[in-house]
């Protein structure tokens, strides 16, 4: 699977994040819903949002890699980890409980340091 999502957050500048085959049937309902929008939530270094997508466990994992983008079943939340996480038990970013990973975020991750709660986002398709 070779898609990119555009990840826009007001006042930064935009990412993008390459889709992966981890979780084929999360990243393929997320790509059909696209563009998802939400208001940012914060929890250590990942930024989280709700979303109307209602997905179950496919391949879960609670430990990530800096740069995942996932979804939170329970949440019902896109998660989006760029380091340490209050669930840490050292220095890799480690979700609240399970989720899908389906992309990861491509380059620079230190515009993610200044995203405040409330903040806008929206993913989108990447158009080249």
């Amino acid at each position: 699977m070779s898609k990119r999502i555009r990840v826009a957050i007001k006042g930064i500048e935009e990412l993008q994040a390459q889709v992966n085959d981890e979780n084929p049937q999360t990243a393929q309902a997320v790509l059909n819903s696209l563009p998802i929008k939400g208001k940012v939530n914060t929890w250590g270094d990942e930024i989280y949002f709700s979303t109307s997508l209602n997905l179950n466990e496919e391949k879960p994992r609670a430990e990530v890699e800096v740069g995942c983008v996932a979804y939170w079943p329970p949440g019902r939340a896109i998660c989006i980890f760029f380091g340490k996480t209050p669930a840490s038990k050292h220095t890799e970013p480690r979700a609240a409980s399970p989720v899908n990973v389906f992309a990861k975020i491509l380059g620079d991750l230190s515009p993610l340091r200044r995203v405040r709660d409330n903040d806008e986002i929206i993913l989108e398709k990447y158009l080249e």
